[in-house]
């Protein structure tokens, strides 16, 4: 086994390998892949890829001692020195008498139970809701584990490295204040002011439309299509007395009517349009644009990658089904189609591993809570997500950015700052 995998990687095995009879191979300064049974290699067999090695992690047939996202990292540095070559048929003939003489060949194993199966035409708003729910209705107590005061599920903004910050090394800087400056420096660009009135589109766990309300007086009104965090909002909306200034509605971003009272003053959108899709964003691009009164500003904070638009498999069936990256250009293209003006971009990607770090270890902490709420499996998702998505921001494979925009008036003025001084 040992020496079909060195193979793929070139000769050098990227971790060592334990194999359910207890024989080791591989570097002994590395983390350890521990293949509890023969269904791990039967997976692979018949989906040698990210799905098949997700799958058998998340059933537990596949372990790692020490440090998983050092041993994703060490395989993927491999993987970009020598990128597999497709196998021969003289190759395919040896690795099938390998796969027989390890007793690994029999039918597919079945997926997951936890594994995402959706229906329906994609992106409509039937389908969006299901995979919505999939991953954020799983249950608020899972969220209030594994994030910070705020509920904030999106990156934080580091006022330094985490590794040179002494407040961080002492404690007396965490996500938690990360997430505060994030959530302030958005409503800073955003230029609020008491009395404005803010929507947040795809508003989460309440975060912005909460922050804005009590520390810039703004009224806020949040949309999100999971009855969980629309539910987390009110009872948090009650408990801090703001049901005069914050608004939550359970609203596809589609279904937003235009005020009473008129366009809204500003708009937020923080990682929601992730979830949009290809097809429908111009449809979004239009709703932040007809809702957004003339003057106003929309902030749009998005993920980004270069070539895989959903992430890879692994992300697409546990994690956000349908959901839709694409360059950073790209979206800033989009969303300035329908008449909005791109006037500023912030690159923050690196705060992204940062933040995924910190959830990471949360949830290590906690790991017995989690798993007490959503189950062994349900936890182990949790892991390999986290461990494999800080790891893509660190490497450059995914991006994350503040997009800026305005409405210009109908005689060009946008009424923004000369200057980026006032944020």
């Amino acid at each position: 086994m040992a020496g079909l995998v060195g193979e793929v990687f070139g000769g050098r095995l990227p971790v060592r390998i334990r194999a359910w009879d207890g024989s080791e191979a591989g570097p002994v300064d590395a983390p350890v892949v521990v293949l509890r049974s023969r269904t791990a290699l039967r997976r692979l067999l018949w989906d040698p890829n990210e799905l098949g090695l997700a799958r058998a992690y998340v059933a537990g047939e596949i372990d790692v001692e020490g440090d998983l996202a050092e041993g994703l990292s060490r395989v993927w540095s491999l993987v970009r020195e020598r990128p597999p070559a497709l196998p021969t048929v003289r190759d395919q003939v040896r690795w099938a008498r390998t796969a027989v003489r390890l007793g690994i060949v029999g039918r597919r194993p079945a997926a997951p139970p936890e594994e995402a199966v959706l229906s329906g035409e994609k992106h409509s708003t039937d389908r969006d809701s299901d995979a919505i729910s999939y991953h954020y209705d799983q249950s608020n107590d899972v969220y209030q584990a594994l994030l910070d005061e705020h509920m904030a599920y999106s990156c934080a903004y580091f006022r330094e490295d985490p590794a040179t910050d002494p407040g961080a090394a002492d404690g007396s800087y965490t996500v938690t204040d990360a997430q505060r400056d994030k959530l302030e420096l958005v409503c800073r660009k955003l230029g609020l002011e008491p009395g404005m009135r803010l929507l947040d589109v795809g508003c989460g766990w309440g975060s912005m439309i909460l922050y804005a309300a009590q520390h810039h007086g703004v009224h806020a009104t949040g949309v999100t299509i999971s009855a969980q965090q629309r539910d987390h909002i009110e009872k948090v909306v009650a408990e801090r007395g703001l049901a005069d200034r914050v608004t939550v509605r359970l609203q596809d971003y589609r279904d937003v009517p235009l005020p009473a009272e008129g366009p809204y003053d500003a708009i937020s959108s923080i990682e929601m349009s992730e979830h949009v899709g290809q097809e429908q964003y111009p449809v979004y691009a239009d709703t932040l644009h007809r809702l957004v009164r003339p003057g106003g500003r929309v902030l749009v904070q998005a993920m980004s990658h270069p070539s895989a638009p959903g992430g890879g498999a692994f992300i697409e069936r546990y994690v956000a089904p349908d959901m839709h990256m694409r360059p950073t250009w790209q979206t800033a293209e989009m969303l300035a189609r329908p008449g909005l003006e791109l006037r500023d971009v912030e690159s923050i990607r690196e705060h992204y591993d940062w933040t995924v770090r910190a959830w990471a270890q949360r949830l290590e902490d906690r790991w017995d809570d989690v798993t007490a709420i959503i189950g062994e499996a349900g936890a182990r998702i949790w892991r390999l997500y986290l461990a494999g998505g800080g790891l893509t921001f660190a490497e450059n494979r995914m991006g994350v950015d503040q997009l800026l925009f305005v409405k210009p008036r109908p005689d060009g003025r946008s009424d923004m700052p000369a200057t980026r001084r006032r944020w």
